[in-house]
């Protein structure tokens, strides 16, 4: 230190760079200097452990600073004048080139006075000022006529920036090139360039056929695996799901949900077969060769070669480390739009790169066989978004005739299915929750909605940092009731129109506040939505409340929700095809359990 106070800042090969040290503030900066911020004017800039900050000088204070991009990326907004290392994905030192004054300095002329100096630009995130969960790159390029300087504020930065541990360095990418419209090579090459900015490694696969990318997660070794941060799919639900089941079901160990309750008193009672054996241990994995998806065999273990394959086992879930990323490219797309509040690759490529974390529940679904004296173990699939019967069941079978319309074929299968208007016998068990609000009034509501007199202001909708997601006692206060006992179950039997079991909001383009616009991505809770028998009218009205923003589709009275952490289905026909995260799954005999914050996710949550 001089003495004035200056504080002379000195680089690796102990050359003296003309910054500043100003003492006084709380958080006191840890740099300061004057330099050309490019396209904006000479600029005093000051770093803190938690940003940078800069003032235009007085001499070159003006309304006119306008806003720049290059190569459509947003470089500065008269309103900018700071940006958070938390924001930051990377700065770099550009060596000696030209940095431009205001653009529009004198309105007559188009190009502002340009000299030529030593550069660094800072890389970060903008939030757009209309819609606060889009996120946008914005680049911010320095000026000053000493190397040195330029490079002592670079070497600072990055000092920050390796202080952000959560950030990834190395991800597994997997591209579906044919999900939604097939955008899925385009989306990821649009969006590459930012991970080889920030420095983050990428080993990328586009996938050759249906079932590729689920084959190579199972059969990916734990060595291997723990190499990456996490994995991230460019594609839809459909595709995510499929890289969801090829790590779970070849890592997740867990006892099996309730079995659905047998009716034929001859053969073991419902109490007898709610529970089975929690030493059953993945050990395998296959594909199946139908058309409904790939499913797990399961096998039992005596206790020594249970313990023996745990302590082998490099990868478990819940896992802090490992996340996954989904960049969207599909054709509804409601995971990224639950997670990340808008459907925009960008932005879920940029709180990849930031290293947001936000936990998600995961639903397992149980495919049992037909008969009870059955020797075979059933097939296991999970969900992180939805899992629907009857019509949702019906509109995706339908769909698959019609791939070649792309995201189109669901409008049009929706309006087939809708005018058909089939139902189904089938019985539902649900597992009581404590905190679950029953459905009554609901016919009161409806008129009080239908005439704008209700607000449903008991909604509390899941954002980002999420108290109701974020509470870990909460999850002690989830009592699991004692299967065994049958006062725990609800029964409910007779024609649905649709059954559906709702993980997250499944927020999309069609409806914007999803099926359940108060479900929780962590809170440890499905909800099950029972849409009776009713006329083809009122159903619609139904549809039309899912379509609309503030709509209310669980107010009616052949509409059933409820709140639960288990729940069991037993279809009386012998056709039973279920929608689970896009996917077909054939299914007459169904149990399902939700595993709070299974897997955790590079999103923020939705913003408000």
């Amino acid at each position: 230190m001089d003495r004035n106070g200056d504080l002379i800042m000195t680089d690796d090969d102990g050359s003296q760079a003309n910054v500043q040290y100003v003492g006084g503030d709380e958080q006191p900066p840890i740099l300061t200097c004057t330099f050309f911020l490019d396209h904006v004017g000479e600029v005093f800039l000051t770093l803190k452990p938690d940003g940078l900050s800069w003032k235009l000088m007085e001499s070159l204070c003006n309304d006119q600073v306008d806003r720049s991009t290059c190569l459509g990326i947003p470089i500065l907004s008269k309103h900018d004048t700071s940006i958070k290392i938390s924001d930051v994905y990377a700065v770099e030192f550009i060596d000696w080139g030209l940095v431009h004054d205001t653009l529009l300095t004198n309105p007559g002329f188009l190009l502002g006075h340009a000299s030529e100096m030593y550069r660094f630009t800072v890389h970060g995130v903008a939030r757009s000022k209309s819609q606060s969960s889009l996120w946008a790159p914005v680049v911010y390029t320095f000026g000053h006529v000493d190397k040195q300087t330029c490079q002592t504020w670079v070497n600072k930065i990055n000092s920050f920036l390796s202080l952000e541990t959560d950030r990834p360095k190395s991800l597994l990418v997997y591209v579906n090139p044919g999900s939604g419209k097939g955008n899925g090579c385009r989306t990821w090459e649009s969006v590459a360039p930012i991970f080889s900015q920030a420095k983050v490694k990428t080993k990328v696969i586009v996938t050759e056929r249906a079932g590729h990318a689920f084959e190579a997660m199972a059969s990916i070794t734990n060595l291997e695996l723990n190499m990456y941060d996490g994995v991230v799919a460019v594609g839809g639900d459909g595709f995510f799901n499929e890289i969801l089941n090829g790590i779970l079901l070849t890592r997740h160990r867990a006892p099996y949900p309730p079995s659905p309750p047998n009716d034929d008193p001859t053969v073991q009672n419902e109490s007898d077969v709610l529970l089975h054996d929690p030493t059953v241990t993945i050990v395998d994995s296959t594909v199946s060769n139908d058309d409904e998806s790939p499913l797990l065999k399961r096998s039992k273990l005596n206790e020594s070669q249970a313990i023996s394959l745990n302590l082998d086992s490099e990868m478990s879930f819940p896992n802090e480390r490992f996340r996954f990323g989904l960049i969207p490219s599909g054709s509804t797309d409601a995971i990224v739009m639950c997670t990340t509040g808008v459907r925009d690759p960008m932005t879920s490529a940029l709180q990849i790169i930031l290293g947001k974390r936000v936990c998600l529940d995961i639903v397992q679904v149980v495919r049992w066989d037909k008969s009870h004296a059955s020797k075979n173990e059933p097939h296991v699939r999970y969900a992180a978004s939805f899992a629907g019967y009857g019509f949702y069941g019906d509109v995706i079978t339908e769909s698959e005739k019609y791939r070649w319309m792309g995201p189109k074929r669901y409008d049009y299968a929706g309006t087939k299915v809708f005018l058909r208007h089939r139902s189904y016998e089938a019985k539902v068990a649900y597992m009581k929750a404590e905190s679950e609000k029953t459905n009554v009034g609901a016919n009161a509501r409806r008129i009080k909605a239908f005439w704008g007199l209700s607000k449903e202001s008991e909604r509390v909708a899941c954002r980002a940092k999420c108290d109701i997601c974020n509470d870990a006692s909460a999850g002690q206060q989830i009592e699991k009731p004692d299967p065994k006992q049958e006062s725990n179950w609800v029964s409910v039997k007779g024609r649905f129109l649709s059954i559906g079991a709702a993980v997250i909001s499944c927020r999309n383009e069609k409806a914007p506040d999803g099926l359940v616009a108060e479900a929780h991505l962590s809170d440890g809770f499905l909800h099950l939505v029972l849409i009776k028998e009713c006329p083809r009218a009122f159903y619609l009205w139904h549809l039309t409340q899912l379509a609309r923003k503030g709509g209310t589709p669980l107010n009616f009275d052949f509409v059933e929700h409820h709140k639960t952490t288990t729940f069991t289905f037993t279809s009386s026909g012998e056709e039973s095809v279920w929608n689970v995260d896009g996917e077909i799954l054939q299914a007459q005999k169904l149990s399902a359990q939700v595993f709070r914050g299974l897997i955790s996710l590079f999103a923020s949550g939705p913003e408000t």
